[in-house]
């Protein structure tokens, strides 16, 4: 946090006794108004008034000192001026000091953390709708890895469930079945399930099978998941999303985990066996949405069901680290409830949740089972091409338009899709996400490429001791005041784990720098305006970066 920005939260702290932790601070997309603005709407519940007459008194009262000048209500906002030549110097000292460090609040120094995320059956290659909780998930590992937590990126592989035992039998007859098969016979078994009420039986013998070790059964279950996973791997890794644990649930039934799980159940005096012999917890008393809150967890013949297994998961991710995440679609929210429940029963925190929506394309949402659906692969695909496609028709033939047409197709993609928040839908168009202008990947991009453009003309290193008082133009404080947010962004991104908050810096800081680039001439400027005009715009580039990579975006050099 900039030592501006702490003297306004000071201020303000003085003057409303709100904590220097409460006071958000905002940067006006119209720098006229102010640097920064301190919305009124958190005390209007406390006073019990309209946020703009809350302003307006604040304004009355609080005086403008030291690096404040001036201090203004502007309808529910309270807009803040701060000395922008000292702003400016300091700023791009610390920047150019720090480079791709800078904005690292260091809120995870000496804490680890384990997020758990993506997690789809090891049944095919992912859909699109899926990929998202990649993309989060992913997102977030790096965003606390910036944040100096030792991050640990988890897995989980339903390699037991009834898909397993479906893709099992489908493959019995098959020779040389590779991953891209697999997709259409799970969509021919389910089909087939649904007229033969025989092939269930199985299923849940299998099952049985698999929960009693048989041997047969299990080496059946492994070939396809090993298929599965390794495919899906290299799909993931294609976009730049790595894991470091698979963490299969059939080790939970080997290890009798499941068991131990039962057994620290019984003990609440909330678990009961029902009617039809299964094992059941009461979750009654939780804010559960439903007419009867329970949690089933066993079958009738006791063998384990989903979720007792992923229980047992969190219970034993708990023991390994005290800052725990997972990333989870909303139709998993009842789920999910019912889990911090029972967690809850037992005395242990759950992993904090972050919930997504779907990503809706001409065709809706997608499901795997009815074969409806857009592969990842595909769409990733798709992305390139229309990428290198746009290229061609911007440059002709360039370098490296292969590697180029990768980074901007796949940035085009996750920008789109992490630029909005987890918990709405995301409505992709293939026009919008890869148009070079207004808020999308390409355009972020394009103006880190920019800058490094006119670095590249200049031939040197820009100076960091400049005369911050020649940046005297609007575009320029624009640009510094939003820099001197960048800090309080990546807090806020991170300890409410929401990208989209990075996304949205990183699209408003290019447009004040693509403002800057045309109104304020950088290598055309005399020597020291020149010089001070380059640190601002190396600042921008370390920023910008920064921002693409905490998203899994690439920053190109050249576009």
């Amino acid at each position: 946090m900039s030592q501006y920005i702490g003297e306004i939260k000071e201020t303000l702290h003085k003057a409303t006794g709100l904590g220097t932790e409460e006071i958000a601070l905002e940067v006006p997309k119209n720098p006229e108004y102010g640097d920064y603005a301190f919305p009124c709407f958190i005390l209007a519940k406390r006073l019990k008034k309209r946020p703009d007459e809350i302003a307006i008194g604040l304004a009355s009262k609080m005086h403008a000192s030291g690096n404040i000048t001036e201090i203004a209500a502007a309808g529910p906002y309270l807009n803040f001026k701060v000395n922008k030549s000292g702003l400016a110097a300091d700023i791009i000292a610390e920047i150019l000091k720090k480079k791709d460090q800078f904005g690292s609040n260091g809120l995870g120094k000496g804490k680890n953390a384990l997020i758990e995320h993506t997690s789809v059956n090891p049944n095919a290659s992912p859909h699109v709708g899926r990929a998202r909780n990649a993309m989060i998930g992913d997102s977030l590992a790096r965003i606390l890895r910036f944040e100096k937590y030792k991050v640990e990126v988890h897995y989980f592989v339903n390699d037991v469930g009834k898909q397993i035992a479906m893709l099992a039998i489908g493959c019995r007859d098959r020779k040389n079945v590779d991953f891209k098969s697999l997709l259409d016979i799970y969509v021919q078994m389910s089909g087939e399930m649904e007229k033969n009420p025989e092939i269930e039986k199985e299923i849940f013998a299998m099952l049985k099978k698999i929960e009693e070790g048989d041997k047969k059964t299990k080496d059946e279950f492994e070939k396809v998941v090993e298929i599965c996973i390794d495919g899906q791997k290299k799909i993931f890794s294609e976009f730049g999303i790595e894991y470091g644990h698979f963490d299969h649930e059939s080790k939970y039934l080997r290890s009798k985990k499941t068991a131990e799980t039962l057994g620290k159940l019984e003990k609440t005096g909330r678990l009961f066996t029902d009617e039809e012999n299964r094992k059941v917890l009461d979750l009654k008393g939780f804010d559960i949405p439903m007419e009867n809150p329970v949690l089933v967890l066993t079958r009738a013949d006791g063998t384990s069901l989903y979720p007792l297994r992923d229980l047992t998961y969190h219970l034993e991710k708990a023991e390994k680290s005290e800052n725990n995440f997972v990333v989870l679609g909303e139709d998993h929210k009842l789920y999910y409830q019912q889990i911090q429940a029972s967690m809850k029963l037992l005395g242990i925190e759950a992993p904090k949740v972050v919930h997504y929506s779907f990503v809706l394309l001409n065709e809706g949402k997608m499901s795997t089972r009815k074969g409806n659906i857009v592969l990842l692969e595909e769409f990733m695909e798709e992305a390139r091409k229309k990428a290198e496609q746009e290229i061609r028709k911007r440059h002709g033939e360039v370098a490296h338009i292969a590697e180029l047409s990768r980074a901007i197709g796949y940035g085009a993609v996750k920008y789109a899709i992490l630029k909005v928040s987890p918990e709405k839908n995301v409505n992709f168009d293939w026009d919008s996400a890869l148009s070079f202008e207004g808020d999308t990947g390409p355009y972020i991009q394009y103006s880190h490429a920019r800058i490094a453009s006119i670095l590249a003309k200049h031939g040197k290193k820009p100076k960091s001791d400049i005369d911050a008082k020649l940046l005297t133009q609007k575009e320029e404080a624009a640009i510094v005041t939003k820099l001197a947010a960048f800090n309080e962004t990546i807090s806020k991104a991170c300890e409410d784990l929401k990208p989209h908050i990075i996304a949205g810096y990183a699209s408003e800081l290019a447009q004040r720098l693509n403002e800057f680039y045309h109104n304020c001439p950088i290598l055309q400027a005399d020597g020291k305006t020149m010089e001070a005009r380059l640190a601002l715009a190396l600042s921008v580039k370390h920023a910008l970066k920064t921002c693409l990579n905490l998203l899994g975006i690439e920053a190109p050099e050249k576009m």
